[in-house]
């Protein structure tokens, strides 16, 4: 389902949410006028530029204690249609260099290629259904809002995509990793994970829904630290190790990277 605009099409979808509709059924829109990232944070997108969308999924298996398999596999799925979209217009090498950044935006080097957000509907222990939104930087050029680190495919290749063939590289990729092993999915995940070796700087944080930022040039900011990535827990928390040996685990929106 194609629209010309909405308010935000995982909202649009959860209203018009019924049992019948099927899994994978989507809703496509030009332009949206309120679209949502993670914890309150908006999404900028020049209209018909880019790929906005969210997606039905439906696992009635999956036990809601499970959530984080479902964060992982459509990351991993939209990260391979990114990288199919690239290969296709000859651009494999660059497309290798895109990188899962937990817990589920694509990014080119330190650049954001993709927001994902995941909602899932909960019925007792199990997930009676997930709504994915997802928006991919396209054709976009020009960034009027102050988000601090947009990319897009073009910016990045010079060259203009077909915004529905992304999107039927998604749905390939998502039947194709749905039926594969958690550990296989959890496998490729941290195969192509951002920071995952090395030292990097973090800033631990309060959760809270206030709207976040990436946080630039913090060398002297109160708070950072270096650490290296040790490992995802089954529950999808971050773990790492500081320099004093000492490990420490984060939720999302406890620990924030330093680009």
């Amino acid at each position: 389902m194609t629209i010309s605009e909405t308010h935000s099409t995982s909202s649009l979808l959860r209203e018009l949410y019924e049992d019948k509709l099927p899994h994978l059924f989507t809703i496509r829109a030009d332009y949206q006028t309120a679209g949502r990232g993670q914890t309150g944070n908006s999404w900028e997108s020049e209209r018909g530029k880019n790929l906005l969308f969210s997606t039905l999924l439906r696992y009635p298996e999956v036990e809601a204690s499970e959530q984080w398999r479902l964060s992982m596999l459509v990351a991993v799925a939209v990260r391979e249609a990114i990288v199919e979209a690239m290969r296709r217009e000859g651009d494999e090498v660059r497309g290798e260099e895109t990188k899962i950044k937990w817990p589920n935006d694509i990014y080119y080097k330190d650049k954001k290629l993709v927001g994902i957000l995941i909602e899932n509907i909960l019925s007792g222990r199990k997930i009676a259904y997930t709504i994915a939104g997802i928006g991919v930087n396209v054709n976009q050029t020009e960034w009027l809002s102050n988000a601090p680190n947009p990319l897009s495919l073009k910016q990045i290749t010079g060259k203009e995509y077909n915004i529905e063939e992304i999107l039927e590289c998604f749905k390939e990729a998502i039947q194709k990793w749905e039926n594969q092993s958690t550990e296989a999915i959890r496998e490729e995940y941290i195969k192509h994970l951002y920071r995952r070796t090395g030292w990097h700087r973090y800033i631990e944080r309060e959760v809270s829904i206030t709207p976040t930022s990436i946080v630039q040039g913090a060398d002297n900011i109160e708070g950072a630290f270096d650490a290296e990535w040790v490992d995802i827990t089954q529950q999808g928390e971050w773990v790492v190790r500081l320099k004093n040996g000492q490990e420490k685990k984060f939720h999302f929106k406890q620990v924030r990277f330093v680009l």
